[in-house]
């Protein structure tokens, strides 16, 4: 007895993973698929993860299979290695950037450093960030560059400004879910902060 529930509290977990895997696809019209569904009624010896293991692999993963199952993906102009270099670029900005805050008038002033390639991805990152969220529920961003990297001013409302301080650069960066769909729009060859 002690063995099987063992045995079934090793599986659960691989289930729920499974089960939370697919169920956004599926909903009150469509099944989950046939692979998936045999996949979790099987023993823990045939059981098949279903992580692949790597954040930006994952992310580029999705992308593919979403390019694919679109018959109008025009494949001459889709540009998988943009969306590769534009992970590396959020990669380089969230470890291994280094951050000061300073407080400025109605706001924060984020000095953002690396070293070679990462002070260019800052670059990148912080004008692409500022260009799209400027202005979005009345918070204003001004990124310029600097040796090693750049500043970002954000400025917002004064009932925003501890949410601000709270957030951080990493946090502001996050703001906005335009970057699942920049993502497409990178891997589709578009190129939105060009």
């Amino acid at each position: 007895m002690r063995g099987s529930l063992a045995l079934l509290s090793l599986l659960l977990p691989v289930m729920a993973l499974g089960q939370t895997a697919e169920r956004p696809h599926a909903g009150p019209d469509r099944a989950m698929p046939m692979d998936h569904m045999q996949m979790m009624h099987k023993g823990a010896n045939s059981a098949v993860p279903t992580q692949p293991g790597q954040g930006a692999f994952a992310a580029i993963q999705e992308i593919v299979q979403i390019l694919e199952a679109d018959p109008h993906t025009d494949w001459s102009k889709v540009d998988i290695e943009g969306l590769r270099q534009h992970l590396i670029d959020m990669n380089n900005v969230t470890l291994a950037a280094t951050v000061k805050n300073e407080p400025i008038d109605g706001g924060m002033r984020f000095v953002v450093t690396g070293k070679d390639a990462v002070a260019d991805s800052i670059r990148r990152m912080t004008a692409a960030h500022s260009a799209t969220m400027d202005g979005m529920g009345n918070w204003h961003f001004r990124a310029e560059e600097i040796d090693g990297g750049a500043t970002l001013d954000v400025r917002v409302p004064p009932e925003d400004l501890s949410k601000l301080k709270a957030l951080g650069f990493i946090g502001v960066m996050t703001r906005g879910m335009h970057h699942q769909e920049h993502h497409l729009m990178i891997a589709r060859g578009e190129h939105p902060h060009k």
